[in-house]
Parts: C-alpha cells; sequence; structure tokens
C-alpha cells in the first residue's frame, strides 16, 4: 500500500509566521516544528540549498518529529549549479576553485549534516533541483550522473527547471538508470509529465500559477491560491501512481502567508477515501 505524504515546502517562511497558522506561543523553532508534524507527515527543507546545515541542527529535526515523518531536503546550491554566494561555503572553502574537487568535498559535509536524518529514518529523498540554465545534452548528463555517482545509496530526486529536458525523449530513461526520481512540477507552464518513479518514491511539488513564474520576484512566483478544480486536475494523474511506488510526496511550494498549508490541507480532502 503506497503512503501519500502532502506537506509543504518549508515550515519557516516569514510569509507564513505572519499569517497566524502557528498557535499563539509558538514563536521559537521547536515549538514551531513540533506543530507543523501534528498537522502534516512531510516537509521539504529547503534551508540547506543556502547553507549547508549541521548534524546538530538535523539531529534536533529528527527528535522534534514522531516516526515515519519524512523529510525532502534540497541539495545545496554549488551541488546544482546555482550560483553560490562565498559566504555560503564553510570559510575555509571560499578561495578554493567552483571545480568538482569542491563539489566532492562539498557532498562530504552534506552528507554528513543529513546522517542523523538518515538513521533516524526521516530522510524521505535528497532533492536535486537543476536550474534552467542546464539544458541537456551529454555535459549536463555527466554532471547530474556525477551527483548520483557521489549520493550512491542515498534516496535521489531531480527537478529540472528547463523544459526542453521533456522534449528530447531520453530524459525518463536517462534518469531511470541512476535510479533517480524525477520530480513533477505544477506551474502556470501547466502540469509537467507524469514523474519517472523508483519502486520507493514519486515527488509532485507544486509552485502555483503565478502568470511571473519565470520573471518575477520570490513572492510574485510562488503567489497563487490554489482552487479544489486545480487541485482535483491532478487526481487522475496521482491514483496511478500509487501503484508503482512506496511513497508518493506531494509538496506545496505557493507559499505567500498560509496558502500552501492550506493548499495541503485540500489536496488531503480530494485524496480522502470520501472522494474517491
Amino acid at each position: 500500500m503506497t503512503d501519500v505524504l502532502i506537506g509543504t515546502c518549508g515550515w519557516t517562511d516569514p510569509a507564513l509566521l505572519r499569517s497566524g497558522w502557528y498557535p499563539p506561543g509558538h514563536r521559537d523553532a521547536e515549538r514551531r516544528l513540533r506543530h507543523y508534524a501534528t498537522r502534516f507527515p512531510l516537509a521539504e527543507a529547503d534551508s540547506p540549498y543556502y547553507a549547508l546545515p549541521t548534524a546538530r541542527t538535523t539531529a534536533l529535526w529528527a527528535d522534534r518529529t514522531p516516526p515515519g515523518f519524512r523529510f525532502d531536503v534540497k541539495a545545496f546550491s554549488l551541488l546544482t549549479g546555482h550560483p553560490t554566494r562565498p559566504a555560503a561555503l564553510p570559510p575555509d572553502l571560499r578561495g578554493h576553485p567552483r571545480d568538482e574537487a569542491l563539489r566532492a568535498e562539498i557532498w562530504t559535509r552534506y552528507a554528513e549534516a543529513l546522517a542523523p536524518l538518515r538513521d533516524a529514518g526521516r530522510l524521505g529523498t535528497l532533492l536535486f533541483q537543476y536550474p534552467p540554465s542546464l539544458t541537456p545534452g551529454p555535459e549536463a548528463e555527466s554532471f547530474i550522473r556525477t551527483a548520483r555517482e557521489r549520493a550512491h545509496g542515498w534516496p535521489f530526486a531531480v527537478e529540472l527547471r528547463n523544459p526542453a529536458w521533456w522534449e528530447t525523449g531520453r530524459t525518463a530513461s536517462f534518469l531511470s538508470d541512476l535510479d533517480a526520481t524525477a520530480v513533477a512540477t505544477d506551474t502556470h507552464e501547466g502540469m509537467s509529465p507524469v514523474p519517472v518513479t523508483t519502486s520507493r518514491l514519486a515527488v509532485i511539488r507544486f509552485h502555483g500559477r503565478s502568470p511571473l513564474w519565470r520573471t518575477g520576484t520570490k513572492e510574485d512566483r510562488f503567489r497563487h491560491t490554489y482552487t479544489d478544480r486545480e487541485l482535483a486536475e491532478w487526481l487522475p494523474r496521482i491514483r496511478p501512481l500509487t501503484a508503482r511506488t512506496k511513497e508518493l510526496h506531494l509538496l506545496f511550494n505557493n507559499c505567500c502567508a498560509d496558502a500552501a498549508v492550506k493548499a495541503a490541507e485540500m489536496m488531503r480532502d480530494l485524496l480522502a477515501p470520501s472522494h474517491a
């Protein structure tokens, strides 16, 4: 039986904290996460994209959540070819050339930091989100393959932001050969292809349907309030996935005020047995 886990892309977004979704008195990190985990069984940790976490931090995440809870953890920006500020690097690596040797060392530290989550059974998947600038071709495939080889034995999901990847006809088989889950997305540009799954995992990220998806500020790109009808469009695609994988993760990234938590709750209601 597939576990369908629904959650949001982060639980500490300032707009969410201001929205009033958290009860009074839940201003500290521990109480926020403990409360979130009473409402959802899944969260995406996006802070490791901006800075390497510490093992102490991820151990606290594990301690503050119940058995069965999952974190999908974004890869640090340097590992996916995104621009990375020198200040985001560990001090002893800031003068190092931006090459594969640096990425290998960053991966080692990233993996060590995530070990407590993995050991506690809280890790859902690593999420390698690649930028639109990564266009399909042998060089890009080699870049992704190298990342997968470093992460051998880890759950590995890939979100490809350049739509050309799904026009080549070989992306699905390429990712399948890597034992990588391809993340499906919902944006203003439409619903992406049904994701490549592994026997363990399928992932769909709902980014909202803002017409400024490619051009606006962060708030502009992700500002959207999902309707029942928009989410119901996914049901014929979601239900067949439950026969193909052990876990299905549905994550909402329309992170303005409490729009993401409300959309996650709406999707949970749509997938309830009474709506089947």
